[in-house]
């Protein structure tokens, strides 16, 4: 009888776990097809992609939008229980931060190694760029002639006093155009084309670079330096803008480029996944629109960029590892507080 009653309760146990494992097994297969993604893209921008990703897949995309210090907070705080498996970013200066502080892990992708160029990408192969944004001059139409313009280090020169505008040098695009200056030309030299710029300002430095544009049209200044994206938003709004883009340094290192790009978290719950969904940003279904939406340009080769960035012309882009920008960020921030630049 005793061995009947052990019996009894194994197989009661066992008909437990047999009905239950489908269950589990549905549950963990429900977990596997979602993934988290925190960013600081705005939605507009990666949710149609991440809508077709599902189509196209099946795997669900979930994600949180906020500005990128907030997030990388976030992920600090959460530690091993954040649901994020992907930290995606617009500056590669805030990746190389994110890469130093172990917020991400590494990625063994020989897609991703093919169709990110090696510049622009984490020499830790943790993090990729998946758009590249150009940080260029622009200037008035009514007052300036291309030939009038040469070099980002040019517009430190008497004869742009009081015709330059520059948006502050809080945001994370200035820090990063004068860290991989600093790169290039070392600190002194540097230092001395801020002050020059400083000097030549002709209004106190804008808060974005959509007002900074504003003060070339009503006549506050004549040259700006601005994203090229923001641009092609103003020139929608009212093609008539008397504002023209310039691609400086063509002669030497090229125009200052950035980038938008992403990283698996260290403490992702589906990184197999999360890797599948960064490949298929970078190839060549998805990359046309991941830059297009915002008006970049694609960082794989193989796409071209869309209409109206196409429309810009070709240029010459700076070749530096854009982990510069990370790398001598602090640098950056102390030579521009010496220049006084605010």
């Amino acid at each position: 009888m005793k061995w009947v009653n052990i019996s009894m309760g194994a197989v009661t146990a066992l008909v437990s776990v047999l009905s239950f494992s489908p269950v589990v097994a549905a549950t963990e297969a429900a977990k596997d097809n979602v993934i988290t993604v925190y960013s600081s893209r705005k939605e507009h921008l990666i949710k149609p992609l991440f809508d077709r990703y599902t189509a196209k897949t099946g795997t669900q995309v979930r994600f949180i939008t906020d500005k990128a210090g907030p997030l990388m907070a976030r992920l600090k705080a959460e530690g091993a229980s954040t649901p994020a498996d992907i930290f995606m970013t617009v500056d590669a200066g805030v990746l190389w931060q994110a890469s130093e502080e172990d917020l991400f892990r590494k990625v063994d992708s020989p897609v991703l190694e093919a169709a990110v160029p090696a510049n622009l990408q984490s020499a830790k192969d943790d993090w990729y760029g998946l758009s590249i944004r150009a940080r260029t001059l622009v200037y008035s139409t009514d007052r300036v002639k291309p030939s009038d313009l040469s070099t980002y280090e040019a517009l430190a020169n008497d004869d742009w006093k009081g015709r330059v505008c520059l948006r502050t040098s809080k945001k994370i695009y200035n820090k990063s155009l004068v860290a991989t200056m600093i790169n290039t030309l070392g600190e002194e030299k540097t230092e001395a084309i801020v002050k020059g710029w400083v000097a030549n300002l002709a209004a106190p430095p804008f808060s974005n670079d959509t007002k900074t544009m504003q003060g070339v049209v009503a006549g506050q200044c004549d040259v700006a330096v601005v994203n090229t994206y923001y641009y092609a938003r103003l020139m929608k709004k009212d093609p008539q803008t008397p504002l023209a883009l310039f691609w400086p340094n063509q002669d030497g290192r090229g125009v200052h480029i950035n980038v938008s790009g992403a990283g698996i978290t260290k403490h992702a719950k589906n990184p197999e996944a999360a890797q599948k969904l960064l490949e298929w940003l970078a190839g060549e279904e998805a990359q046309g629109d991941f830059a297009g939406l915002n008006q970049e340009y694609p960082v794989n080769k193989a796409v071209k960029p869309s209409p109206v960035v196409a429309a810009w012309g070709d240029f010459t882009a700076d070749d530096i590892n854009v982990e510069a920008a990370g790398r001598l960020q602090a640098a950056a921030v102390k030579l521009m507080d010496r220049a006084g630049y605010k």
